[in-house]
């Protein structure tokens, strides 16, 4: 992993591992699951969204990275979005705009009340398969090999979109957990 916007991006996934350790850390269970109105999500069910989306976009990237391999498309320039791709990823960067909010497709929303350890376990694991999945396809053209956006299916992100978006949607469920826990500690 020796080009920088790899090593960058797998950076970026260790800040997000310790944001979200963070944002957990000595919370309670009932904490963890505490939410500012029926509405809204816990610190919990924040994470639980997070592991569950990353398993879907990755099982959306993998074919098509697992076929740049096999017909041996490598690296052929640096693993950044495009125009359209980075505009997506800075609209999902926190702190979240108002007008760029919308409902979790239906594959991805949260369970309704797993416990706090459960999901922190599950979403550390998917972060491991995050950067696996970072480190396994780092020399292959991610920048030049396309998937089919699993909640969109008429747009087709380049891989190393995807890697860019899961960063920076993890970013932004971590940005609403740390708001969850403001609430939590404010109301106490």
């Amino acid at each position: 992993m020796e080009h920088p916007e790899i090593v960058a991006l797998d950076q970026a996934f260790e800040a997000v591992e310790q944001d979200a350790r963070a944002v957990v850390a000595g919370l309670t269970e009932a904490q963890g699951i505490w939410r500012k109105d029926p509405a809204s999500w816990s610190i919990a069910q924040c994470l639980d969204h997070l592991a569950t989306s990353n398993r879907v976009y990755l099982s959306a990237m993998r074919p098509a990275a697992e076929d740049a391999l096999r017909r041996g498309r490598k690296r052929r320039r640096p693993a950044v979005p495009g125009l359209i791709g980075g505009w997506f990823v800075r609209i999902m960067e926190p702190p979240v705009k108002r007008r760029f909010t919308t409902r979790a497709p239906k594959k991805i929303v949260p369970r309704e009340s797993p416990s706090l350890q459960d999901a922190a376990r599950v979403f550390l694991a998917s972060q491991d398969d995050v950067r696996a999945f970072l480190r396994a396809y780092a020399d292959t053209d991610l920048a030049g090999v396309r998937f089919v956006n699993p909640f969109a299916p008429a747009i087709r992100f380049s891989l190393a979109t995807g890697l860019h978006v899961l960063a920076s949607h993890d970013r932004r469920h971590l940005w609403q957990g740390w708001n969850v826990r403001k609430a939590f500690e404010q109301s106490a």
